[in-house]
């Protein structure tokens, strides 16, 4: 493995798509509309950008429209066509199998099919789903068989309830993505979860978000909550989670992210295929032309990292 892993990397099915307009979704989380996604284009920009492996999932707003059954249905189509392109090409794509929450049964029969009948990489969740956070006590089965398997669990944000009161009108990727993965990764830490299930690997996106600004806060306010002599602190639980790099990481965002968590979890990832390829080429410039972490680059220091979190990639597991 000499070229980057993208663990932020996202596709979409004719099916998938087709479902989310009939279930009234024609702008997902306030954007113009969906995106369009092919393997082979895909395959063509992952060498235009030098990635050598991407870790397929569905992006935000998830498989889950408002109906368990039909939320089932959908999740292991996405799963079986995502599972099918890993299995066909597993040196260039990995896959993060989707679950139908807040349906914790189906969540739980999805993963124990994703894991260890399609071979996924590890899974896919949303910051909310329908309002409904991480730190809900429903889950807690859920967190549980993901701790017992050591797996990944790959956090992408969505909308927060009331979204359209508080967007302005803008797509919600620009403001309250990075909000409500503060609010989830806030949850978790609250809510015992973290500590209570160090086994899980939980990556958190765009460069933790608003997190490197607010972890001292949430410490600060752990005493009004009554956690407040809770060891680890909040900053040492927060830097326990991986981060991806997608969107902007400079100038400001990795610096941030590194003075409050460091770097020995930064991953990279490009947010394709709704980040269209203008945007990637963009982001990948500007961390081409940032200063350098020392004796290493960005890219080489975050395909050493995601080495560590995926030992298959390697050939080591």
């Amino acid at each position: 493995m000499s070229g980057l892993v993208d663990v932020h990397s996202h596709f979409v099915t004719p099916e998938y798509v087709e479902a989310g307009i009939a279930a009234g979704i024609a702008n997902p989380d306030g954007m113009p509309g969906w995106p369009t996604w092919t393997a082979d284009g895909h395959l063509s920009l992952m060498d235009r950008w030098g990635v050598t492996t991407s870790m397929l999932s569905i992006s935000s707003p998830g498989t889950h429209f408002g109906d368990d059954d039909t939320a089932r249905k959908l999740t292991r189509h996405v799963n079986d066509v995502g599972a099918e392109l890993r299995l066909r090409r597993p040196d260039r794509f990995g896959h993060f199998a989707s679950l139908p929450l807040p349906d914790v049964d189906g969540a739980l029969e999805e993963l124990a099919r994703a894991l260890d009948e399609l071979g996924s990489d590890g899974v896919a969740i949303e910051t909310n789903t329908h309002g409904v956070y991480l730190g809900d006590a429903r889950y807690a089965p859920l967190w549980t068989e993901l701790n017992r398997r050591k797996a990944v669990v790959f956090v992408h944000p969505t909308s927060p309830p009331h979204a359209e009161e508080i967007s302005l009108g803008r797509p919600r990727p620009m403001l309250e993505f990075l909000f409500d993965s503060a609010r989830a990764a806030s949850d978790l830490v609250f809510t015992g979860v973290l500590v209570s299930h160090p086994d899980i690997q939980w990556i958190f996106t765009h460069g933790a978000g608003v997190l490197p600004l607010v972890a001292e806060r949430m410490q600060m306010m752990s005493a009004v909550l009554g956690s407040g002599t809770t060891a680890p602190s909040v900053p040492e639980q927060l830097s326990r989670l991986w981060f991806d790099m997608a969107g902007t990481p400079f100038p400001h965002q990795v610096p941030a992210l590194d003075r409050a968590f460091g770097t020995e979890r930064l991953l990279y990832g490009t947010d394709y295929c709704w980040t269209p390829p203008p945007g990637v080429d963009r982001q990948l410039a500007s961390i081409d032309q940032a200063p350098q972490p020392g004796g290493t680059t960005w890219r080489e220091l975050t395909t050493r990292n995601s080495a560590r979190l995926f030992p298959r990639l390697t050939g080591s597991a």
